[in-house]
């Protein structure tokens, strides 16, 4: 059985090719080819808006597709659907979702809402509000806050996960403690987004979630594309951020055949530094890194996002701020500062307030825009280097001190 999700629309358009039909009167091959190809193209193109678009997941709805091409898709093609396993709310409104995967293992995705009305220094604004609203019948089924049904946002992301458990060991990171158990595919990734939308009028996507999505490349430049797609879910490509450690070769990869935007977790002022927290500097060191994001086709106003989790005592000082302004020179790039958000399983702590403040202010101060990232869904394990994959299906989920072997046995009813 071919998984809709996993192909792009000119595969699907591929696949339809055989189910496409023309005059009998018509005999030259050529013209023939070329009329079942744009035959093809065209439902293509239907089925797309039809899945991505109005979220229809049963062939038999499509009503403007024949019959005949309904029944064979019915007997070859899935519309691939990811099952709920458990949603949680956090004070803040930020919401994540368990799913599980055919194979029984599990992964988290996140929506992170922005308010309508959004405090900037000491001046208030009033965010874009498009008009759109949270679904109740959806929230309800997920087991949220009714209160929130109906309430507006200037902005909703998603944040989803490109493997279960991650491979790079990241010392910060919650993910990285479980290790990789496998990587996506492309089906999996685009179905978080799908099922959200379902639930929510998701405006963003960030590949921010669990995982290294640049290991698990190709299924994410697939994803990627299908995201983009006009046809498909519509993002811009301004919109979709996929975030890297630093896997270089895969950096130039992403681009020859996508044009989201990029983000990069620097988190260090030094090599030696940056080798203690994150393996992967070892292979690919900052000054190779930064060679690889000179090089990134970046289009008119569009800037590299670093992101730098802070950790206190250890790369948080002025000295820091004033290393990381000098080695992002010529760059066009912002700085996103994300101060450490602690669980049970970590060795760091997070910094004061008023370092956060005095290294943003030394950035901006070079001539960096400079965000301090406010992390929601802290109280639920849900910010930034949170994720894991519960109740036991990801290796080394058991490392955690806040682990109880019950977990592993918590059930479809009491999810």
């Amino acid at each position: 059985m071919i998984i809709f999700q996993s192909l792009t629309k000119a595969e699907f358009a591929e696949l339809l090719i055989p189910l496409s039909t023309v005059r009998r009167s018509e005999t030259d091959p050529e013209v023939i080819e070329v009329k079942k190809r744009k035959q093809a193209k065209l439902r293509a193109q239907q089925i797309f808006h039809w899945v991505y678009q109005r979220y229809i997941t049963e062939w038999d709805q499509m009503s403007d597709i024949a019959k005949e091409v309904r029944a064979w898709l019915k007997e070859n093609v899935q519309i691939f659907r990811l099952t709920e396993s458990y949603g949680q709310q956090s004070e803040d409104g930020t919401f994540k979702f368990l799913w599980k995967l055919n194979d029984q293992k599990t992964i988290e995705s996140v929506i992170i809402p922005a308010a309508l009305r959004e405090k900037i220094g000491e001046e208030v604004i009033d965010a874009l509000d498009d008009g759109k609203r949270f679904s109740g019948v959806e929230t309800e089924k997920a087991g949220l806050n009714k209160d929130l049904d109906g309430d507006s946002w200037a902005r909703l992301t998603a944040c989803i996960s490109s493997q279960v458990g991650c491979a790079m060991a990241c010392k910060f990171c919650l993910t990285g403690v479980q290790g990789l158990d496998r990587s996506l595919e492309t089906h999996e990734v685009v179905c978080q987004v799908l099922e959200l939308r379902m639930r929510a009028p998701i405006t963003n996507i960030v590949f921010m979630g669990m995982g290294e999505p640049l290991h698990n490349v190709k299924n994410i430049i697939k994803a990627c594309q299908i995201m983009l797609d006009e046809d498909g879910m519509n993002f811009s490509k301004r919109k979709v951020t996929v975030s890297t450690s630093g896997l270089v070769p895969a950096i130039e990869e992403l681009y020859e055949h996508t044009d989201v935007s990029l983000a990069i977790s620097l988190n260090s002022s030094t090599n030696e530094q940056r080798s203690q927290i994150m393996p992967v500097n070892k292979k690919w060191p900052i000054e190779t890194l930064l060679a690889a994001c000179r090089k990134v086709p970046l289009g008119g106003h569009r800037r590299i996002t670093f992101e730098y989790v802070l950790l206190k005592d250890f790369n948080d000082s002025p000295e820091d701020a004033h290393r990381v302004a000098k080695m992002l020179q010529g760059i066009p790039s912002k700085v996103n500062l994300i101060p450490f958000n602690e669980h049970s399983g970590a060795d760091f702590k997070r910094p004061t307030d008023d370092a956060v403040l005095k290294f943003q202010k030394i950035l901006i101060n070079k001539g960096y825009t400079a965000t301090v990232r406010i992390s929601r869904g802290r109280d639920i394990l849900a910010a930034c280097g949170q994720l894991r994959s519960l109740f036991g299906t990801a290796r080394g989920t058991e490392k955690h001190r806040d682990f109880k072997p019950q977990d592993a046995a918590v059930s479809e009813t009491q999810a």
